[in-house]
Parts: structure tokens; C-alpha cells; sequence
């Protein structure tokens, strides 16, 4: 059936960090091929693999230089075709990461740009003159702090970067951007694999004219004008008939501050533009004022109010869900959401139960399946991402101190899921045989031991993945939020014929009393198809522990 990937589940591969086989400190392909074993054994459909491309690494891999060749960090071209052979024979395929709103400045479109402003690759970026009083040709700011122009002395006009000042946005309008674009996917497309993951693809396109923002505070970046632009259903819809409809793959667009109406419409099936979205409400819940960088504790209504909506209004107009608490992107979801020392293993399972419950396509970030924590770096010189350094910068100049900032880092930062992949318990967690490019986590997780373990967090994920397959309620069923006003309990129910699923999550280290719901109380006719602590039992009113988690089946 065409629509296979509503029932698979996508397993992302941040390859810098995932398995270093020819030991310089950063993980390769080979390393990939290496524990395919390992994935098949969890179970797992799509693998999606961050950006391979060749690049400066300026954004690690996501400012790329040329889309058609693979950096030999990593590893050769014969080596990702044997990738996908390999994988393939394990009923395993690719999902490739696709950066199509920038390219690096290093890449030979914006080298030849910037020669000159008659040259004929000029119209591929956006340049501008400065304002009379010199300033910037509008008031937007990059996603990395600062502003969203560059000033190039030599042809006397700035050029936009929505991102890191070596990622320069590529102009959509200009028919030739899109047709390359084209190409790209379609010769990928070509090598077989299934599907792409397309980064922050709602702002290929901008208001023409690039106004100014007329927003103030956090959000008045310049996403007025360059989320959910004006031509991109029509840009979507177009890709969507170039490649991605005749070549059968699975889609999933990033969507950075994308409206649940709008990602409603980039994924309904007959307006074929997307197969699923990624959105980000969710993950703001220990946002303070909307920012990012603030030490602001988790807030449980947040995230069920947010999950609750998306769930709600794509179930009834028919879009699709990547689920996901955890990426490259992000820190790590047990760290930020749960208890990552006194209840780590149950609240890594809780968050598996909480999330897989919920209907779309799920989404797990390597490490996720064997409960890694963030890294709470304490020095400034352990960590080593772009957007983390120029947010601690800020921060120092606008008044906190290194400590403060720390903590905020540890909190949000990027590099708590960087950290390499922990393997086993020797000196570089089975890594590496040298010292990683970051620095590995000082604990005693890691797969083997989680293997070895047959009540582990994996052997959790593992079951929550056979569950979606064998169950059509995970994928057909309806969605109603219970006792939403709860500050301590997330409980939600799924329906889908006779059929019914309870999944109840206690987000407190206590214990809290619950009575159950009337359709409920018959234990003869509930099977507890999961259960962090074990239960066995249920009764008219349950004694939940701290971070307990279960996932009921009626049928």
C-alpha cells in the first residue's frame, strides 16, 4: 500500500556521532552498516540520515557545498550505494536529509553570485542594497542570533542568511533555483531511497520585497514574511509532481513556527505536497515568553495542550504527524521532560508509551531507544555548536553570567544530542577507539547493557513498534484528550471502531491516585499491552508511581 509509512517507524541517524569505524573520531557509513543488526533488531522501517553532502561544516553538514556528492568524512559514494543495498535486504530503507532553503557559501551557485551583481547565479540569493543610514535592508534576524544580512564589500550589497552567515538563502522565486532543486532530489531519488526529510522547507518562500517585520519581541525575526510565504504550497505542490509522486517517496517537512492550520495543508493527501510534518509547538513547552535560550522549567499542561490540538485537528482534516520528543535539533527528551537519574529507565519508557500512542508516523533519535541523557557540559569549551556558541555570546552581553548561561545551555543546547552514540562501556562507549569530535557522556548507559536487559528501555521501543504494525487503532483511530486540566497526569484515549486505547503517564515523582474511566473498570476485557513498572493488575482506582506509564488495549 502507498501509505506503508503511516504505520513505520523512522529511526534518525546523526552520522558525525552514530559509529566511527575508521577511528579519526567521527562517525562514518561504515559505521551504519555496522549496526543495521542492531536496527533490525529494534525493529525499525525508515532509517533517516542527517546531511552526508559535502560542506564546510560550518552548521554540521546542513550548509552544503555540493548536493551531489558525499563528504568524505563519512565515507564514499560506493559506500552510501552499499548502504542502501544492505539495508534494503533487512527491509530497511533511507530516508535522506534535503537542505534546499540555503546552500553554503562555499557552494559554486553563490561563489559565481558573488562575483558580481550582473553575473547570471546573482538571481539565485537574495541581495540587497543597505538602507541609506547603512543598516541592514530589513529588520530580520537569523535563527542563530544576529542579523539576517552579510555585507559583501566587494559588490556593495548584503546577501540574506536566515541561518549561520555561511548559509545563504537560495531565491525560489527564480525559476532555474527551482528546477536544480529538481534535479537534486531526483538524482537521489534514482539511487533508491524512500523518502526525504526536507529542512525547514516552510520559508523557501519570502514576501516579495522582503519587508520589515512589523512584529516586536522573540518572534519578530522576520517569520512575518518568510514562514509559510505566499508561493509555497504552490513550490510544494510543484516538487511534489517533479519527483516526489512518481518515485512513490515518503516527505517530511520541517516546520519551523508553521500554524496548525497551515501544516494541516501542507499534509492532506489530495492537495500532494507532503506525506507527514514535522512541527514544533510541542517542544516549546520550557519556553519562557516564547524564547528559546531561558532557564524555564517544563510545563506538563504545555505539552499535552499543544500535542492535544495537533492530534485533534489532524485526525479531523486528515493530515499526517511525524511523532517525535527527540532530534538532532533538540536536546534530549528525557532530560528536559522527565526524571533523567532517580527515574530514568521509567521515564524513558514513559515518554515511548506517552508518544507512540498518539497517531502519525513515530520518530526516534539514536540514543533515544537506550534512555540517553544530556551531557550538562560545564565549560563553555566542550561545546561545539554554531547556534549554542552564538546564544551563550548573547547571553554573557546581555547580562547573565557564565553560570547562568551554562545552565541554560545544558537545559537547551544542541550538542546534549550530539554526544556520540554509547555503545558499550569502554573508555569511548564503542564509539571510537579515540577521543571523540565531542565529548561522550560520563555514565554507564549504553546498548549493550540495555540489551543484555530484558525489562530495558529498548526492549519498550522494540514492542511499541510491533504494537503500530499488528494494531490499526494506532494508526486509524480518533483521539480525545482526558482530565486535560491535570497538571501532574497526561491521559488520553484513542477509538477506532469497538476498539479502544488508554494511555495514561504520570509526569510527577510522586504518587498520584487516579480513578479509572467507567469503559474501563471490567479488568477481564483490558489487556495492558505496556506497563514501565510491570503491572499486572488494574482496579477501579489506581495507585500510579512516580513517572508510571500505561498503555491500555479494549477491544
Amino acid at each position: 500500500m502507498n501509505d506503508w509509512w503511516k504505520k513505520a517507524t523512522v529511526y534518525e541517524i546523526y552520522p558525525r556521532s552514530f559509529k566511527d569505524t575508521n577511528n579519526d573520531g567521527i562517525g562514518d557509513i561504515q559505521g551504519i552498516i555496522e549496526k543495521l543488526d542492531y536496527l533490525e533488531n529494534l525493529g525499525i522501517d525508515l532509517l533517516w540520515v542527517t546531511p552526508m553532502y559535502v560542506s564546510p561544516q560550518h552548521d554540521n553538514g546542513y550548509d552544503i557545498s555540493d548536493y551531489y556528492a558525499i563528504d568524505p568524512l563519512y565515507g564514499t559514494m560506493e559506500d552510501f550505494d552499499r548502504l542502501i543495498q544492505v539495508a534494503k535486504k533487512r527491509n530497511i530503507y533511507l530516508m535522506m536529509d534535503m537542505v534546499l532553503n540555503h546552500t553554503s557559501i562555499e557552494h559554486k551557485w553563490f561563489k559565481e553570485s558573488r562575483k558580481s551583481k550582473d553575473n547570471p547565479y546573482r538571481d539565485y540569493y537574495f541581495w540587497k542594497d543597505l538602507k541609506p543610514d547603512g543598516s541592514a535592508p530589513n529588520n530580520w534576524t537569523s535563527r542563530f542570533g544576529g542579523s539576517a544580512w552579510k555585507y559583501d564589500e566587494k559588490t556593495e550589497q548584503a546577501y540574506l542568511h536566515l541561518f549561520d552567515e555561511t548559509q545563504a538563502d537560495l531565491n525560489w522565486e527564480n525559476e532555474n533555483v527551482r528546477n536544480e532543486c529538481y534535479k537534486i532530489l531526483d538524482f537521489w531519488a534514482k539511487k533508491g531511497i524512500k523518502g526525504f526529510r526536507l529542512d525547514v522547507v516552510n520559508l523557501l518562500s519570502k514576501t516579495p520585497g522582503l519587508p520589515d517585520d512589523p512584529v516586536l519581541g522573540p518572534t519578530g525575526d522576520g517569520r512575518t514574511h518568510n514562514v509559510d510565504g505566499p508561493k509555497i504550497h504552490e513550490y510544494l505542490h510543484a516538487m511534489n509532481q517533479e519527483v516526489f509522486k512518481s518515485m512513490q517517496l515518503v516527505t517530511v517537512g520541517e516546520m519551523s513556527s508553521s500554524t496548525p492550520e497551515q501544516c494541516l495543508l501542507y499534509s492532506q493527501e489530495e492537495r500532494e505536497e507532503l506525506s507527514m510534518i514535522f512541527s514544533f509547538h510541542h517542544m516549546k513547552s520550557d519556553y519562557k515568553g516564547k524564547a528559546k535560550w531561558t532557564n524555564e522549567p517544563f510545563s506538563l499542561e504545555k505539552l499535552k495542550a499543544s500535542q492535544s490540538l495537533f492530534q485533534e485537528k489532524m485526525h479531523k482534516g486528515k493530515g499526517w504527524n511525524a511523532l517525535f520528543y527527540s532530534n538532532h535539533d533538540q536536546p534530549r527528551a528525557l532530560s528536559r521532560f522527565a526524571d533523567d537519574r532517580m527515574y530514568r529507565q521509567e521515564s524513558a519508557k514513559l515518554l515511548a508509551i506517552t508518544l507512540f500512542g498518539q497517531q502519525g508516523t513515530t520518530f526516534i533519535y539514536q540514543g533515544e531507544e537506550i534512555g540517553m541523557t544530556n551531557a550538562y557540559f560545564s565549560s563553555i569549551d566542550d561545546y561545539k555548536d554554531t547556534e549554542s556558541l552564538a546564544a551563550y555570546e548573547e547571553l554573557i552581553a546581555s547580562g547573565f553570567s557564565e553560570r547562568e548561561a551554562l545552565i541554560i545551555l545544558q537545559q537547551k543546547s544542541r550538542d546534549n544530542a550530539r554526544t556520540p552514540m554509547q555503545w558499550d562501556n569502554s573508555i569511548y562507549k564503542g564509539f571510537s577507539t579515540r577521543e571523540p569530535w565531542l565529548r561522550i557522556n560520563p555514565d554507564e548507559i549504553s546498548a549493550e547493557k540495555e540489551m543484555s536487559d530484558e525489562n530495558s528501555v529498548f526492549y519498550t521501543y522494540q514492542r511499541l513498534i510491533a504494537y503500530r504494525k499488528k494494531y490499526p487503532i494506532f494508526t486509524e483511530g480518533s483521539y480525545r484528550a482526558l482530565d486535560a486540566e491535570n497538571k501532574e497526569l497526561f491521559i488520553y484515549e484513542r477509538l477506532y471502531n469497538e476498539e479502544k486505547l488508554l494511555i495514561i503517564s504520570n509526569f510527577s515523582n510522586k504518587n498520584i491516585h487516579y480513578k479509572m474511566p467507567a469503559d474501563y473498570r471490567e479488568p477481564h476485557r483490558i489487556n495492558i499491552l505496556e506497563s514501565n513498572y510491570g503491572r499486572e493488575n488494574l482496579s477501579a482506582t489506581l495507585e500510579l508511581k512516580p513517572y508510571e506509564s500505561l498503555l491500555l488495549f479494549r477491544e
